[in-house]
């Protein structure tokens, strides 16, 4: 469908709106002068007109919505084309290829996307101020032609008027929702207003030594909600023509992906982005804010910058995610195609002899990349976040672990000083030795099983046992972290991993334990181990 006829189709849906409204405001007229013309009694008559004033108010209030809401845009910082040369001469090229007008802004966003928009005035028949945003993230895993690819993709947006039209269907979107808003809240208002007017009553009854009524307020506010089904049903109707538009208009995109970077690149970049964007959830939550809960922070420029390291130490997985793409149903009101579709789509395209284009790394089209990633967090941070402690990433890990790993022993504490001995590893030692079934007092105020909590004798011990080591070993590493005996190490292949001062002390710790949660309990070796100087 050309930009015109999707113009048109937009205009006529924004257009059965207002028509919806007049349409649904004569019906009420309609019914109101029947009722008068028809010498309806009085007082019903009466209540027949204010009930349609009522039900006609949200109708007039979304007709007269004259301005379309705007959304907030993607926090960023804009580079200027003195600051990043090489990134703006690629993108000013990608459009030129494709044939529209370049961005008149590049913001660069925390993100693994990118977009563009357009201040388009007069519902689109004249243009504005175009930009881009551009993840860094997103960066951080492409080459220079993926990226360009993506670049292509967005200018051809651009191309096909896609920002154009985009006022025009919000404009829509918001009124209907604002409309089936409207009808909502005084359904809501008229069920609160009911049910405080019988609970009242009900409280009444009650004072009275009288038997309450339940409280029902099922009927009401029944007009509101049928008017916001009215509203719901042509929003349906209107979300789904206008995303079938927005899954075509990304179809078409691709193509100019493709023609600028060509097929294997337009595809790679589409199998990188389902990569990153796991990958990047994955970091920002177990590695960029590992340190939030003890307030710290990787030094300035990792927070989005240490998705790098992340990406080169997990290949073998990533690769699995590149190749694993979705393939469920799309749904009429999803606003982009299947992303295995998406693919299949260009890789049956024929070969145009471009595979394997040797590419550098799209962060290199930045003059300064350590920079903008440094820079970006100052705008994207919260202030509390920005005033946390900064450090190696190494030391951020050992710092963070030990501090959780404390935190979380603080229940073995309460229930070690519950039954008389002391808080640490030293006290429990003592407390094991004076009176060894005092472990299994311990034991019996940590959370168990169903199971666990019926068994007695030996069973219940066997239960206890696994959880007595894990509470003691837990106070280990408490201690020995404290000590600098053991020390968190970082790693971006794997999880945080507890380092020993010698490569057989963990086998030496494993003994140790099962001698101290043991029938007939030896503590020394424990001792020895973890407590001498």
């Amino acid at each position: 469908m050309g930009a015109s006829l999707r113009a048109l189709r937009a205009l006529v849906l924004l257009a059965g709106f207002y028509l919806l409204g007049v349409v649904l405001l004569a019906v009420l007229a309609g019914i109101d002068y029947a009722a008068i013309a028809s010498g309806l009694n009085g007082a019903v008559a009466g209540k027949l007109v204010i009930v349609s004033v009522v039900l006609a108010i949200p109708i007039v209030r979304g007709l007269f919505m004259l301005r379309t809401p705007k959304g907030e845009p993607p926090a960023g910082i804009a580079v200027t084309e003195a600051g990043e040369p090489a990134l703006w001469d690629a993108v000013r090229d990608v459009a030129r290829q494709v044939g529209t007008r370049a961005p008149d802004e590049i913001v660069l966003i925390d993100e693994v996307n990118a977009a563009v928009s357009e201040d388009a005035r007069l519902l689109g028949l004249l243009s504005g101020t175009r930009r881009l945003y551009l993840g860094l993230p997103l960066m951080t895993g492409l080459d220079e032609m993926q990226l360009r690819a993506v670049l292509a993709h967005e200018m051809g947006h651009y191309a096909n008027l896609d920002t154009r039209l985009t006022p025009l269907i919000a404009r829509g979107r918001a009124q209907l929702i604002r409309t089936i808003g409207h009808f909502h809240d005084r359904a809501d208002s008229k069920v609160a207003k009911e049910r405080a007017k019988q609970e009242k009553a009900a409280e009444k009854r009650i004072a009275k030594g009288k038997k309450a009524k339940e409280v029902d307020t099922s009927g009401e506010g029944a007009m509101y909600r049928g008017m916001a089904k009215i509203y719901t049903a042509y929003g349906k109707l209107y979300m789904r023509a206008t995303l079938s538009s927005a899954r075509r208009q990304e179809l078409a995109a691709d193509l100019a992906s493709v023609r600028v970077a060509g097929r294997d690149s337009a595809a790679s970049a589409l199998r990188e982005l389902n990569a990153l964007d796991s990958a990047h959830d994955f970091y920002m939550r177990s590695y960029a804010t590992l340190g939030v809960g003890a307030g710290l922070l990787p030094r300035p420029g990792e927070v989005f910058g240490g998705l790098r390291r992340l990406l080169d130490a997990r290949s073998a997985e990533l690769e699995d995610l590149r190749r694993e793409l979705s393939t469920e149903p799309t749904s009429p009101y999803d606003s982009h195609p299947a992303l295995a579709e998406r693919v299949a789509r260009i890789e049956a395209l024929p070969d145009d002899g471009r595979a394997g284009q040797a590419a550098r790394p799209a962060l290199e089209l930045l003059s300064d990349a350590y920079g903008a990633l440094a820079a970006l967090e100052q705008v994207v941070l919260t202030p509390q976040a920005l005033a946390f402690d900064r450090l190696d990433w190494e030391e951020l890990v050992h710092a963070s672990m030990s501090l959780y790993v404390g935190q979380g022993a603080e229940e073995i504490r309460e229930a070690l000083t519950a039954e008389g001995a002391g808080p640490d590893l030293g006290a429990l030692l003592d407390a094991v030795d004076a009176d060894p079934a005092v472990r299994w007092r311990i034991a019996d105020r940590f959370p168990k099983s169903e199971q666990a909590a019926a068994a007695t004798g030996r069973a219940a011990r066997e239960f206890a046992r696994p959880a007595l080591r894990r509470a003691v070993n837990q106070l280990v590493t408490v201690e020995l972290t404290a000590r600098g005996a053991a020390r968190w190490e970082l790693s971006w292949s794997d999880s945080a991993q507890l380092r020993y001062r010698s490569e057989d002390f963990e086998a030496q710790l494993a003994l140790a334990l099962d001698s101290a949660v043991s029938d007939q309990p030896d503590t020394e070796p424990l001792r020895k181990l973890v407590l001498a100087p």
